[in-house]
């Protein structure tokens, strides 16, 4: 099979049609088994009681807000590298669902800060460049959407998000590099979890909720953005003949 040929906008709108369609219904199943499994299945925390429970919800967003972001730089560089016009798109389609992740581990993480720290936000290194996140998510956006010529926009906008990846493995790597009042990974692949395996069950069937809701969304906005770059291109040739 020919992937290549996949990268063209008009032949990939009806597959991402397709994805959509195969990815809406298992989000919805594994977000329901991982809120059960978080709210009715797993056990209270000694220390931290019911409380602690936010984690389910809070820890997948975290890690989302990152990959996503990681996966817009990788895309730019691939639009970059093969001119791959859709490479661009994805990552503009990607932007959104990022920013929203990361509102969602910020709004989260502050309730779950508020019983454990006694504030709703301090100033950690962790919660900072995560909110500094936010903000690249934003500024992406709109940095791409001041362009009248979505091409120039989109590669504008590739060149900042490849740069400005780098606060990824800052946010990742922050609570090992300084102090902070954030505590360490929830889960490593070096060394055993320390939490109960249903917690860590719950967050795992979690992530993979938010894996597939996020790729059914993000196949949805892609195909807007076809039919957006369709018509940007019959109207520049309309203005051309006329």
């Amino acid at each position: 099979m020919n992937l290549y040929k996949f990268s063209s906008p008009k032949v990939f709108y009806p597959l991402a049609g397709s994805i959509f369609k195969y990815t809406l219904l298992p989000s919805i199943f594994f977000l329901v088994v991982g809120l059960y499994i978080s709210f009715f299945l797993a056990p209270t925390d000694f220390q931290q009681g019911e409380a602690y429970r936010i984690i389910f919800i809070h820890v997948p967003a975290a890690w989302m807000s990152m990959i996503i972001y990681m996966a817009m730089a990788f895309w730019n560089i691939v639009g970059f590298s093969l001119k791959s016009k859709l490479s661009f798109m994805m990552s503009r389609a990607l932007a959104p669902t990022g920013a929203i992740f990361t509102f969602i581990a910020l709004i989260t993480g502050a309730f779950w800060g508020r019983p454990m720290w006694g504030a709703w936000w301090v100033w950690d290194a962790r919660l900072t460049s995560e909110l500094i996140l936010l903000f690249l998510y934003i500024g992406y956006i709109a940095l791409v959407m001041s362009f009248d010529d979505s091409k120039r926009g989109e590669r504008v906008g590739a060149i900042y998000s490849i740069v400005s990846v780098i606060n990824v493995p800052i946010i990742y790597f922050s609570v090992i590099w300084w102090n902070t009042l954030h505590q360490g990974a929830s889960v490593s692949f070096n060394k055993a979890p320390s939490m109960a395996a249903m917690i860590v069950e719950g967050m795992l069937v979690m992530m993979l909720a938010f894996w597939t809701y996020s790729i059914a969304v993000v196949m949805l906005r892609i195909r807007r953005i076809i039919v957006e770059y369709q018509e940007e291109m019959l109207l520049m040739n309309h203005t051309t003949e006329g």
